[in-house]
């Protein structure tokens, strides 16, 4: 299907000059020799680039410009003028024309423009394409209020240039929402640059962060751009910030606060515009009563705080999770599409899973390798994701001789069925049942267990 391109002039000498010549180049040509025609013409055949004439009776090009780009802001238009000015052409180009193109009109000039102004349209056109499978592929899966709410503060957010602190337990997608939220904001077309603020020692952190110059220090064999400066005009995103030292946490406050900063070993101040989406598993207010994070640092960063919902609280969702990483996984290649019984998946909605989401996913991705089967069914979920109901009038909690003794008999039961369910690792019960490990300990060594 050839290109079909409008021509709107009020001299029809030009129009049969441009028809002529773009026909033999091979596109489909439409005139027009007002603007009231051309925008009528766009709204019913839709052509793939407008030639436009600057001057014209009724509405002129320029008002034409503006109308088009409000009703076809993706459309390309190319200006051209018997009377071009400086001015002219900049006010043109502002209003989002492709280009300006002074009569008398080069033939070849005319085909190379278009050509070009076509290929520029195409290839916006590829990258809203891979845009949007990127914003489906970070976008949230679920359907549960949870995730619904969650949905919400991010589309709310999303468009304004706040700052953000995402929280939650590991494994509940912090960096999924960061992802989206970055790809749903003005700055979709910018860097989003990960810092993993866990990872990085005290000593490099300004050079990783800041950047330094040649011979800054011993190895700085050449200059290195920093996270911020490489995030410049798009989204930093500070990951695991409850982790990073308190030293570290003075020496990035400045740049938080004024977005400027020297590489190491240099003199020269650099302003940057970035925008700042922090996350942490850890409860920062917690962690200021103790010490281990600033109060100034937590309050800059909490512009708008977003957490993210553990999925013991939205099962619901498990089944569009389990359905959706069975098709991922069958894409990559690692297996063929599977399905899961109703069975299986009342299994996985019943296990408490302290792991979250990645826990699910990691379990998921082992079923669909290991299953031989194309069907997913209870019998082959690993026991421990299967948890029984062991809390019976059998196990003596009603032949007990007081309330107090009722309490302990039910909170040993409860403590153990949940060391069931972590594989008995200490760490993930405690923090499953909202404890801390010493005090499960104790709790373990007084029972028995």
């Amino acid at each position: 299907m050839f290109p079909t391109i409008l021509a709107v002039d009020d001299e029809v000498t030009i129009l049969q000059s441009l028809s002529g010549i773009l026909s033999d180049e091979g596109f489909e040509v439409l005139t027009a020799s007002n603007g009231y025609e051309a925008l009528k013409i766009i709204e019913d055949e839709s052509p793939d680039l407008v030639l436009l004439d600057i001057w014209m009776p009724g509405i002129d090009g320029i008002e034409t410009l503006q109308e088009i780009k409000r009703t076809n802001p993706f459309l390309q238009v190319v200006i051209i003028s018997g009377h071009g000015t400086i001015e002219t052409a900049v006010k043109a180009t502002k209003l989002g024309a492709y280009d300006f193109i002074e009569k008398p009109l080069s033939i070849d000039k005319i085909v190379v423009t278009i050509n070009n102004a076509l290929n520029f349209r195409q290839l916006e056109e590829e990258n809203r394409f891979l845009r949007k499978k990127t914003l489906e592929k970070h976008s949230i899966t679920g359907n549960s209020p949870p995730i619904q709410a969650l949905k919400k503060q991010i589309a709310v957010a999303a468009p304004t240039n706040a700052w953000i602190l995402i929280t939650g337990e590991n494994g509940t997608g912090k960096e999924l929402v960061a992802r989206t939220i970055h790809q749903m904001s003005r700055r979709a077309d910018k860097p989003l640059i990960d810092v993993n603020c866990a990872a990085i020692p005290d000593e490099l952190i300004e050079s990783e962060l800041f950047g330094h110059e040649k011979g800054a220090f011993t190895g700085s064999t050449s200059r290195k751009r920093g996270k911020f400066e490489v995030a410049n005009g798009g989204s930093i995103f500070l990951d695991e910030i409850g982790d990073m030292s308190v030293k570290t946490q003075a020496k990035i406050l400045r740049i938080l606060q004024e977005q400027k900063f020297e590489r190491v070993g240099g003199t020269r101040t650099l302003t940057v515009n970035v925008r700042v989406i922090a996350a942490s598993n850890k409860d920062l207010e917690r962690e200021i009563e103790k010490g281990t994070f600033r109060e100034d640092l937590y309050y800059r960063l909490n512009v708008i705080p977003i957490e993210v919902p553990p999925l013991r609280n939205r099962t619901e969702d498990i089944p569009l999770l389990v359905e959706t990483f069975l098709k991922e996984f069958s894409e990559e290649g690692h297996c063929g599409l599977k399905t899961v019984t109703p069975r299986a998946i009342e299994h996985l909605k019943l296990y408490r899973w302290p792991g979250n989401v990645r826990e699910l996913k990691n379990l998921v991705e082992r079923l669909a390798i290991m299953t031989e089967s194309e069907v997913i069914d209870e019998g082959d979920i690993p026991s421990s994701y299967k948890r029984e109901v062991t809390m019976t009038p059998d196990v003596g909690i009603f032949d007990v001789d007081s309330l107090k003794e009722a309490k302990k008999q039910f909170e040993k039961m409860y403590i153990l069925q949940r060391l069931s369910e972590n594989e008995n690792n200490i760490s993930q019960t405690a923090d499953s049942i909202g404890i801390e490990r010493s005090h499960l300990h104790k709790k373990i060594k007084s029972f028995g267990l």
